[in-house]
């Protein structure tokens, strides 16, 4: 992306940067409908598999890809909003009782704005994240990865419209993938 980082760059980030450690505290708190409501209709949710490959291999096949094979996320908002439905429901297996859950974001940086930074409609969005996750007394997990999500400006504020998470792992060592990244 080839931006001047001016005013407008800077404030845009901030708001960037805003809308997302507020979508994490939704999730933190539990919020779950509002943080469906950041959503886009036609949002893409997808977390690839990653597997170990030989040297050079990497951008080839290190990750599965979307629609092929199998990944950990391949998701929509109607398929997001029935796990909301099933959590929320007070007996889903590996959410009695619910977890509790830090989601940190960082690193972020503004890959692409179009159609222009003093007039952005869609912002490809690159950071890092954090999830720690407790349940009961003895189980915790950390998931650490890497983001890269597309917003769409919608009435003032911003949309999720595409999320692709990479894990920094190949093997989850977690009982399950209840909770919302």
């Amino acid at each position: 992306m080839t931006v001047q980082h001016g005013l407008s760059w800077f404030a845009l980030k901030q708001e960037i940067e805003d809308f997302l450690y507020r979508e994490a505290d939704l999730l933190d708190q539990r919020q779950f409908h509002d943080w469906l409501d950041l959503l886009a209709e036609d949002l893409v949710y997808f977390m690839p598999i990653r597997r170990n490959v030989k040297f050079g291999q990497h951008a080839e096949k290190e990750n599965t890809r979307q629609g092929e094979g199998i990944s950990w996320f391949d998701e929509d908002k109607w398929t997001l909003g029935k796990r909301v439905e099933q959590i929320l429901t007070g007996v889903h297996y590996a959410e009695e009782p619910l977890s509790r859950v830090t989601h940190m974001v960082s690193n972020v940086r503004l890959l692409d704005v179009r159609p222009s930074v003093d007039d952005p409609a869609e912002v490809t969005v690159g950071c890092r994240f954090l999830v720690h996750q407790n349940r009961v007394e003895y189980e915790t997990q950390t998931f650490i990865g890497r983001r890269t999500d597309i917003l769409r400006r919608h009435d003032g504020g911003w949309l999720i419209v595409r999320r692709e998470l990479i894990l920094e792992q190949n093997v989850l060592l977690a009982k399950n993938l209840s909770i919302l990244f």
